[in-house]
């Protein structure tokens, strides 16, 4: 997908399709009113006809219209004025899309001024447009004889002043950056497990680096994960025949000496629970059960993308977890890499098995901070659905970030406490730490695992088990949370 800018008036751009947008009750915006007159009242005569009323998802294709150079508007309703939020304008725009396939349009121009958002910059706006249609550019086909058809919009231009020029097109780059690793998370999620191994994902890790100077990756061989001290995430692997991984890749944009964020991401590229095995209804869903994993490759494929002067490191820890003679057992006892032992009560409750590992491995890159992303409770589905991450942080600063991020990025993310109180739910009789809390606060405790392992460094969990993918019929990934991590790491 190509993205431009043009400071043209409207009426004289040529192109397939001028997009402009109407408000509840055929109200115009300022650039939609301009067309409007140098049309003929075109638009106008539409509105009264009864064709479009501007109310939300409503849009209506114009042909040959006199007085402009496009050769078709596409009018789409917004809604109340008072109510056009980044959010509305956002859905209006996956609306625009499938208008434009259905009338084979490859070329169009966007009239931001016709789709005003109050307390939006260019910027932002010139994000969520290059994102979004980036985003629905992606069709899975790995396992498809025959794929759906491909999008039809290929370029597409947004309008602004020649003095918003320069923010517009930075806008564009970051947001179809975006996209384009939101489409990365989601095809490694939707691919199913027999081909998205652990040494899958490590390979894909490699391909990255080998196209992109600023990133090297290394894989760790469970032989080197072993003579490291991480019993808790060779644990998880013990009943499979796929070899767990872990997966280090360093994105270096500015100098050495500047210290990195760092990304921890759970790969576990198929959870059947282990001994402690799911019931079989939506098993098959377990494949997303390395969103995290995927979400952090998306990421990284995201800042090779824009090449950002920032560092970051991201460690994906990837395991297969299935029932063998080999399988942990629940009531085992492992030793983590920080030499705390933890007693595994549930095999199921494996992503925290990898991630305290990892989170240990981080240490030594001194980071400046340090936030995991797992899909990591079933609890979490339960509290916020598939409309906002769980986070726990021991900073409130990083919290307060994260969050404001969340909701900059439309990828929102809400807070959880990560009190002392909870600590005691996880305290075990035979181990340092016990793997599951019992049947409450299930989100918290599992946070509270993570945190006896992150106490010398700022650290936040971002638990995506509800918005990672959708399920039902439209089932599959969803790309999240990589707005939300590119919005904290560019803001870095």
């Amino acid at each position: 997908m190509q993205f431009s800018t043009k400071t043209t008036a409207l009426s004289n751009i040529p192109t397939s399709c001028l997009i402009l947008g109407v408000y509840l009750n055929g109200k115009l915006p300022e650039a939609t009113a301009a067309i409007d007159k140098a049309s003929g009242k075109a638009i106008s005569r539409l509105i009264k006809a009864g064709d479009i009323s501007g109310k939300t998802m409503e849009a209506v294709v114009l042909h040959n219209v006199e007085g402009i150079k496009a050769k078709r508007l596409l009018i789409l309703g917004c809604g109340k004025q008072s109510d056009f939020t980044l959010k509305k304008f956002t859905e209006i725009l996956r609306h625009a899309v499938p208008q434009l396939n259905r009338h084979s349009i490859e070329d169009a121009v966007l009239s931001l001024t016709s789709l005003p958002v109050e307390k939006a910059s260019i910027e932002r706006k010139a994000i969520q447009v290059a994102k979004t249609f980036t985003y629905t550019e992606y069709r899975y086909k790995e396992t498809i004889s025959k794929a759906k058809a491909a999008q039809k919009i290929k370029r597409l231009a947004i309008t602004c002043t020649t003095s918003e020029r320069t923010l517009a097109k930075k806008g564009l780059d970051i947001g179809a950056a975006i996209g384009t690793g939101m489409n990365t998370a989601r095809n490694l999620g939707n691919l199913p497990g027999n081909i998205c191994t652990p040494t899958y994902l490590g390979e894909q890790a490699q391909s990255l680096a080998k196209k992109n100077k600023l990133l090297k990756t290394k894989v760790l061989s469970e032989a080197q994960m072993k003579r490291l001290g991480m019993h808790s995430l060779l644990s998880v692997g013990n009943g499979s025949d796929q070899p767990s991984v872990l997966i280090v890749m360093e994105y270096q944009g500015t100098t050495a000496n500047t210290k990195p964020n760092v990304l921890v991401g759970k790969g576990i590229t198929f959870d059947t629970g282990g001994i402690s095995l799911k019931p079989g209804a939506a098993m098959d869903e377990m494949k997303f059960d390395m969103c995290g994993a995927a979400s952090v490759l998306g990421t990284m494929h995201a800042l090779c993308e824009l090449k950002p002067k920032i560092n970051v490191v991201a460690i994906i820890a990837s395991a297969e977890n299935m029932p063998s003679g080999r399988a942990t057992k629940p009531g085992d006892v492992v030793t983590s890499m920080s030499g705390q032992t933890i007693e595994i009560l549930n095999t199921d409750a494996e992503g925290r098995l990898v991630l305290c590992d990892a989170l240990t491995y981080a240490k030594r890159f001194k980071p400046k901070t340090v936030v995991d992303i797992a899909t990591l409770t079933g609890a979490c589905v339960a509290t916020f659905g598939n409309v906002v991450s769980g986070l726990l942080s021991n900073d409130d600063e990083l919290a307060d970030k994260l969050y404001q991020c969340g909701l900059d990025s439309l990828d929102p993310a809400w807070r959880l406490p990560l009190w002392d109180e909870y600590q005691k739910l996880i305290n075990s009789n035979f181990a340092d730490i016990a793997n599951i809390g019992g049947p409450r606060a299930g989100t918290i405790t599992a946070g509270c695992f993570l945190a006896r392992f992150t106490k010398e460094y700022k650290w936040a969990h971002l638990d995506i088990a509800g918005t990672a993918w959708d399920q039902g019929q439209q089932k599959g990934a969803t790309g999240r949370p990589v707005p939300l991590l590119m919005e904290y790491l560019l803001n870095n």
